[in-house]
């Protein structure tokens, strides 16, 4: 099967699998998609598990502008396929904080590079790159990783000058560390 008939597959898949009340309320709270079909997180899993993984899909499929779409590339990229610069690449793309969420989940808090990327982008000016790294540190720590006083030091100092202009989603990724 190639790239394009594997799209088309899994289109036919997230189209049975609407959830068309879901889909209405999040394109009435401005998804920036092109298309929201509505499917949760674990039946767009289960679809995952039914396409073996690949980059050039993973990739197409990011690049469709459809938040399934968008979530299944998270799942289907190979982890040894993510490299530093196809994370800063998708994450200067990202457009919701959902997306933020699922692909530090799904992808690069996974990876050995994670916690260098976090701390460098958590003192950019990138919003995107500032919620990612907040988010993949305190992954981290959920799964037991020390963090060396100096870092940790860094980290709260910038925490806390990101408090005071943080939406919900970077408060949080922020409380989940220094509390």
């Amino acid at each position: 099967m190639t790239t394009r008939e594997t799209i088309l597959a899994i289109k036919k898949e997230l189209r049975a699998a609407m959830n068309g009340i879901v889909s209405a309320k999040m394109r009435a709270a401005g998804m920036p998609y092109k298309l929201v079909f509505g499917v949760e997180l674990p039946r767009l899993t289960d679809i995952a598990r039914e396409f073996s993984p690949d980059k050039e899909l993973a990739v197409c499929l990011w690049n469709e502008n459809i938040r399934e779409c968008k979530i299944l590339a998270t799942l289907l990229l190979p982890h040894e396929e993510m490299t530093v610069e196809q994370a800063e690449i998708w994450t200067d793309e990202l457009t919701t904080d959902e997306m933020a969420q699922i692909l530090v989940m799904n992808q690069l808090a996974k990876r050995p590079w994670a916690m260098d990327v976090a701390l460098r982008w958590i003192l950019s000016d990138h919003q995107m790159r500032i919620l990612c790294g907040f988010l993949i540190i305190a992954r981290r720590m959920r799964m037991g990783e020390t963090i060396h006083p100096d870092s940790f030091a860094q980290i709260e100092r910038r925490a806390q000058s990101c408090l005071t202009n943080a939406n919900p989603s970077l408060s949080r990724a922020i409380h989940a560390i220094i509390d």
